[in-house]
């Protein structure tokens, strides 16, 4: 229970108004909605894919895998000498009219 926990991120749940990034294995079976005591394995996969379903990509992912991936580094300089973190750019196909 007393166990240390360090967050990666913390995204200031509803209804609290400071980050938290450090927590207890106590503090999170207490009050975790996804981990609390009683929560079955079932209830959390349930709970997790409906939740997922309506939530959209965090915003910084992109550009934070890119840093990631290389130990907190960014991407090398290109020719210019300048570092580009990349966003892929996807383009939908036109719909006929008519």
């Amino acid at each position: 229970p007393q166990t240390r926990l360090w967050m990666c991120h913390d995204y200031k749940a509803p209804g609290r108004d400071v980050f938290a990034w450090q927590s207890s294995v106590a503090e999170q079976r207490a009050h975790n909605p996804h981990v609390k005591d009683g929560v079955t394995e079932d209830q959390f996969v349930e709970f997790r894919t409906k939740r997922d379903a309506t939530l959209a990509a965090p915003l910084l992912l992109l550009p934070s895998i890119q840093v990631n991936i290389r130990a907190g580094r960014f991407p090398p300089a290109e020719s210019n000498g300048v570092r580009y973190l990349m966003v892929p750019v996807t383009a939908r196909r036109a719909q006929a009219v008519g």
